[in-house]
């Protein structure tokens, strides 16, 4: 397999840079200003760094690598379509924390090896998920005082 033109990464880093420059331009003109602050660092940090990448892709000095496999591709697309149902709906819909720690349960049972007719590898998931959700929680509504999308379920 011959390794990725270098347009193509161009192309492929100059999106992800706009897209982190749009985004970081957003959370700095949203109101009330003290809901963005976490949003701000982190969009400013990924908007440096996407630049950084493009300005790389620019100069070639980046290493392209031969791009992702169909059977990779195969693996991750149910891991996407969960990601883009918790993105574009679920968060808004059914609550930040009641959405993620369903996308978070999904994809964690998608991805798990362990088997799916043991009952003891669903208790499993459900404490990593629990502990994962209290994690969230206590970073997010605790620490950083996030505003997070809020609907049906906290």
């Amino acid at each position: 397999m011959t390794d990725l033109p270098r347009n193509q990464h161009i192309i492929a880093s100059g999106v992800i840079a706009a897209i982190g420059t749009s985004v970081a331009y957003i959370s700095f003109t949203q109101e009330p200003a003290d809901a963005f602050i976490f949003p701000r660092l982190i969009s400013s940090v990924f908007a440096v760094l996407a630049i950084w990448t493009f300005a790389k892709a620019v100069l070639g000095r980046t290493k392209v690598g031969n791009g992702i496999s169909v059977s990779a591709l195969r693996n991750m697309l149910p891991g996407l379509v969960v990601t883009c149902l918790y993105v574009f709906w679920a968060a808004k819909a059914l609550g930040f924390y009641t959405a993620t720690a369903i996308a978070f349960f999904i994809l964690l049972t998608l991805y798990d090896p362990a088997p799916h007719t043991h009952a003891q590898s669903w208790v499993k998931r459900l404490l990593i998920t629990a502990a994962f959700m209290a994690v969230m929680y206590g970073l997010f509504a605790q620490l950083l005082n996030v505003f997070t999308p809020h609907e049906i379920f906290f």
